[in-house]
C-alpha cells in the first residue's frame, strides 16, 4: 500500500476538501485526486462521497481512517528511530507555532538552533494553538510550540517553557484609564476586544471573569494579539494582552479586583511518538529557556 496515497487520503478526510488537502501537501488538486483514486482501486471500495463541492467519508472511509493514521504514524516513528542510530543531527523537522510565539519568543531560539544544526530542514507551520495541538495528536506534526491546552488530550505531553501573565489594558485616554483597580463588573459594562471563543486564551479569560459573576460580550473578536493591541490603543475598547505586550507603550494596565490570569506557552508532543534527533535537539534548546 503506497504511503503517499494513505497520506493524501488522511489530508482529504481531515480537510473535507481535495483543494485544501492539496494546499497542505503542496501538490495540485488533480495529483491528490489521483492518489486517492489509486487507493480506492487498490482497496476496491469508494472512500469519499463527492456531491458537488462537498466531500464526506463513506462507511469504508470511516473504517479506514484510524487504521491509516496508525500505519502512517508507525512508519514515521520507524524512520525517526532509524535516523537516531547516527550522531549527526539532520533531516526534516515538521513543527508548528502560533504567530505570537513566532514573533515574540522563538526568533532567538530558532537562530541558535539553525546555527547549531544547519543540516536540519525546518518546516515551520504557523497556525492557531488549538489547531496545532490537534495536528500533533493526529500525527501530522512532530511537535508544536504554542499556548498549552488547558485540558490536554491524554495522547499529548506538554511542557511549559514560558509562563505568560495576562493583564487588562486600555488606551491612555480611555475613561477607565484613571481607575487602576476597577471591579470585574465595571469592566463588563464597557466594550472589549478579546480572542475568539474557540481559543485556549479566551477560555482562560472567560473563566476568570465568570468567577466574579461577569459574562463578557466583546465588541470584536480576533485571534491576533497584535491586532487586539492596536484596537485597544485607538480606544475601541479594553482588552486582555500578555504583560510583555502591555508594556510596549501607549497602553495603561489595569488590575481589576479578583482577576488574575496566566497562560502557559510551551511544547506539545505526542506521548507515544519518539522524537527525531532534530526534534530532541530543539526540545533540549527550549528547555534551557524555561522560566
Amino acid at each position: 500500500m503506497d504511503i503517499q496515497n494513505l497520506q493524501a487520503f488522511l489530508h482529504v478526510a481531515d480537510a473535507a476538501s481535495f483543494t485544501r488537502a492539496a494546499e497542505m501537501l503542496h501538490l495540485t488538486q488533480p495529483a491528490v485526486s489521483k492518489r486517492v483514486a489509486a487507493l480506492e482501486r487498490q482497496l476496491k471500495v469508494s472512500l469519499f462521497d463527492r456531491i458537488g463541492h462537498r466531500v464526506s467519508l463513506t462507511e469504508a472511509g470511516r473504517a479506514l481512517l484510524p487504521r491509516a493514521r496508525h500505519i502512517v504514524l508507525e512508519l514515521q516513528d520507524t524512520r525517526r528511530a532509524l535516523s537516531q542510530l547516527g550522531d549527526h543531527v539532520a533531516g526534516p523537522l515538521v513543527m508548528a507555532t502560533s504567530h505570537h510565539l513566532g514573533l515574540h519568543r522563538l526568533p532567538p531560539v530558532l537562530r541558535e538552533f539553525a546555527g547549531r544544526y544547519p543540516d536540519v530542514d525546518l518546516d515551520i507551520r504557523f497556525m492557531e494553538s488549538e489547531a496545532a495541538a490537534h495536528s500533533v495528536e493526529r500525527g501530522d506534526l512532530e511537535l508544536a510550540i504554542v499556548t498549552l491546552p488547558l485540558a490536554p488530550s491524554p495522547a499529548l505531553t506538554t511542557r511549559c517553557i514560558w509562563p505568560d501573565p495576562l493583564v487588562v489594558t486600555v488606551a491612555t485616554d480611555h475613561p477607565l484609564a484613571g481607575d487602576p483597580g476597577p471591579s470585574a463588573g465595571i469592566l463588563g459594562e464597557w466594550p472589549c476586544i478579546l480572542p475568539d471563543h474557540s481559543t485556549y486564551t479566551r477560555t482562560l479569560i472567560d473563566t476568570a471573569f465568570a468567577g466574579q459573576g461577569v459574562s463578557l460580550q466583546p465588541r470584536l473578536s480576533t485571534n491576533y494579539l497584535e491586532t487586539i493591541r492596536m484596537l485597544v490603543s485607538i480606544g475601541m475598547g479594553w482588552g486582555v494582552l500578555p504583560h510583555s505586550m502591555a508594556n510596549e507603550g501607549g497602553l495603561i494596565t489595569l488590575y481589576p479586583n479578583g482577576i488574575r490570569m496566566q497562560r502557559d506557552l510551551g511544547v506539545v508532543r505526542h506521548h507515544a511518538r519518539s522524537l527525531s534527533r532534530a526534534g530532541q535537539a530543539l526540545l533540549e534548546l527550549l528547555n534551557t529557556q524555561a522560566m
